[in-house]
């Protein structure tokens, strides 16, 4: 266990970054202003491609990535403060948030040059909108398992399959695919690749699925016999699965995994300051101090990642832990809400407070299950 927990070294966000701060925070209230807060709580889901391209035209996009591809060539603290800001306040991040979370940095590190030049400029201006094609039916989070499958062709890759789970595929231009091109699903990690799909090509298939809020951010993408260019490979052929789980380190450690409930808890003790209740005080302590600590545990996986370093262990236990402090918010504040049924509460809040409780289940699954996290995390300790 030791070994382990000596990698998360505390460590502190730069003053030069910190000073994105005020100007973050003064953008996202002139674009949030006047949001209720049942769609502030959707952040995560709050698909606005315009708010994105805004983004984009003022600096904040792309924020990691080298000049020469329109980014800014800053570091992951930079993208840290941005990011906790946009989402503490409840913005509309969905449209741009997985190209310039995962799939610009993962074209930079694997792709070629004229993919870095064809694709990056357009993420960090907030135009090329990306979707990750992982999750299957019976597979889930056993991204192993994986059956899509695409096939060497005289011209390219003739790709057949099908997704699930794959958020707002049907607003994106584009998929980086993680599929099989060579043996069978018993073969495990040996034979994945990762391609880009162009989602206008023929042969796909996207529906939307609706969720118990009656959102559809969810879809299931089919693929029949949808023929892609040879350059729609990233990386080398067969290293889908070492690349993929570095990406994760990128989705898995961020403060996305701390700040989903956060716009329910701000509008709670909010609630509890108007009507001038005292006696929730040690529940706020204690969900202050959680989330003061989840926030240290993710700053020190971000010093890593600025390091150059993979932190995948690491952003395992930041997402299982993060994420079980997301879900135990709804509960305990509707708990205290219900404890008290003759206090005045704002319909908005409890609008907030439906949302979040129904939508609050798939914070375990997005991003890997708890159980797959934890396998992670127990072979980095040596469990396993």
């Amino acid at each position: 266990m030791p070994e382990v927990f000596d990698t998360l070294t505390l460590a502190s966000l730069p003053p030069v970054d910190e000073a994105l701060r005020p100007l973050i925070r003064d953008f996202v209230a002139a674009h949030v202003e006047g949001l209720p807060l049942d769609r502030r709580a959707r952040s995560w889901q709050g698909f606005d491609a315009a708010f994105s391209r805004s983004l984009g035209e003022a600096g904040f996009l792309g924020l990691t990535l080298p000049k020469a591809y329109g980014g800014q060539e800053r570091g992951p603290f930079a993208r840290f403060v941005v990011v906790e800001e946009l989402l503490a306040a409840g913005a509309p991040v969905a449209a741009h948030w997985i190209a310039d979370r995962q799939s610009a940095p993962l074209i930079l590190h694997y792709g070629t040059e004229e993919q870095r030049k064809r694709y990056i400029p357009a993420i960090c201006r907030g135009e090329a909108l990306f979707c990750i094609g992982m999750s299957e039916p019976g597979a889930g989070s056993d991204l192993a398992s994986v059956r899509t499958r695409a096939e060497r062709t005289a011209g390219g890759w003739l790709l057949n399959g099908q997704k699930i789970w794959t958020t707002n595929a049907m607003h994106s231009h584009f998929m980086i695919a993680l599929v099989r091109t060579s043996g069978t699903p018993a073969d495990r990690q040996s034979g994945l690749s990762q391609l880009i799909v162009d989602l206008s090509l023929p042969g796909i298939t996207i529906r939307p699925i609706i969720d118990l809020t009656g959102d559809a951010h969810f879809a299931e993408v089919f693929f029949d016999n949808v023929e892609l260019p040879d350059d729609a490979l990233v990386g080398q052929e067969g290293q889908g699965w070492a690349q993929v789980t570095a990406e994760l380190a990128f989705e898995r450690s961020g403060p996305e995994r701390i700040y989903s409930s956060v716009v329910l808890l701000d509008a709670w003790i909010a609630h509890l300051q108007k009507i001038g209740r005292t006696d929730a005080a040690p529940l706020v302590g204690r969900f202050m101090a959680e989330l003061a600590t989840l926030r240290a545990m993710s700053i020190a996986c971000t010093a890593r990642l600025a390091l150059g370093e993979s932190p995948v262990v690491e952003a395992s236990l930041v997402k299982d832990r993060g994420t079980t402090f997301e879900q135990e918010l709804p509960i305990a504040i509707g708990d205290d809400l219900a404890g008290h049924p003759d206090e005045p509460v704002a319909p908005e809040l409890y609008r907030t407070l439906l949302y979040v409780t129904h939508i609050a289940p798939s914070f375990s699954l997005r991003g890997g299950t708890r159980e797959i996290l934890r396998g992670i995390i127990a072979r980095g300790m040596g469990l396993r």
